[in-house]
């Protein structure tokens, strides 16, 4: 089981089992969307997942023909995306977990857009220390 939040907290979810297909997608919606070089997903299905929004905050926008991402209307977070018909699957950002996902990356797609100041294998500074994640 796998819980996960939105940045303000005010939305939470629960996840039955594991998610599955895990992707790094580099297309310039997902970089627009998410506000970062590529977009962070798991697939899961919408009948393991459990979400609970009591302020009713969760919103909608549909950023192409039958492309739906759910997010935060308080805090603006995104936490997944969904094409309606069956199969229920929903594309889970699995930054906004709450727990550890260890499950390893199944591919990256849409390589060729990814943003020009993108370098996985760079050699800049690396920090691990000094930066406290919650006053970020």
């Amino acid at each position: 089981m796998h819980s996960g939040s939105c940045l303000c907290g005010s939305i939470t979810y629960t996840l039955d089992g594991e998610p599955g297909t895990l992707t790094f997608c580099h297309c310039t919606r997902c970089q627009k969307a998410n506000g970062t070089a590529f977009l962070a997903a798991a697939e899961i299905d919408r009948a393991t997942f459990h979400l609970d929004d009591p302020s009713n905050y969760l919103k909608a926008f549909e950023s192409s023909p039958n492309v739906f991402r759910h997010f935060c209307g308080n805090c603006g977070s995104p936490l997944f995306s969904r094409r309606p018909g069956p199969p229920e699957i929903l594309r889970l950002r699995v930054g906004t977990l709450d727990t550890t996902l260890t499950k390893p990356l199944d591919a990256q797609i849409y390589y060729a857009n990814k943003a020009p100041w993108y370098h996985p294998d760079d050699t800049s500074p690396r920090f691990f220390q000094g930066f406290d994640s919650e006053q970020i």
